[in-house]
């Protein structure tokens, strides 16, 4: 597969950043990582060195490079075959579902991002935030009921959508 990178930001702060790293240490590909912290004066600078949106992840293998999450992500699916489930029904659900994943839950990101290390934070819920909540919910219990019987994954298998 030749030498690949994949750049991340600071694994306490990055939800986006751990997708790719989650399916491609669960697909078991090799690769050097590098972190780059995101609370510093430097970042932005470090981060715009791999990748020309500014944002993170970012891989680069050969001469190839990718700078999204789901791009990455899809990347490793189609070099690997493996990561998406093999049914083209099930395969279509796992797409739609991790784009939502993806691209959605604004109140949720906003209301609740990701930080690790945080302790003793209470965010009152709100009605777009159970509503966000209770998407995520019926999501999962909708892949599982249709296509989980196979394992204790989305869909059965581990697929890109248990990364999202």
């Amino acid at each position: 597969m030749g030498s690949m990178t994949l750049i991340i930001g600071s694994r306490h702060l990055s939800s986006w950043s751990l997708r790719p790293w989650i399916l491609m240490r669960h697909l078991e590909v090799v690769f050097d990582e590098r972190v780059i912290e995101l609370d510093l004066p430097d970042s932005e600078a470090n981060i715009l060195s791999y990748s020309p949106s500014g944002r993170l992840p970012a891989l680069q293998h050969g001469d190839v490079r990718v700078w999204d999450s789901l791009a990455i992500c899809e990347y490793f699916c189609e070099l690997t075959g493996r990561g998406l489930p093999t049914s083209r029904a099930a395969r279509a659900l796992a797409r739609s579902v991790t784009a939502e994943m993806h691209a959605g839950f604004r109140t949720l990101r906003k209301t609740w991002p990701m930080d690790t290390r945080a302790t003793g934070l209470h965010t009152p819920m709100s009605p777009k935030l159970a509503a966000d909540i209770a998407r995520i919910e019926q999501l999962w219990e909708q892949c599982r009921a249709a296509f989980g019987a196979e394992g204790p994954w989305l869909f059965g298998q581990y697929s890109i959508a248990d990364a999202f």
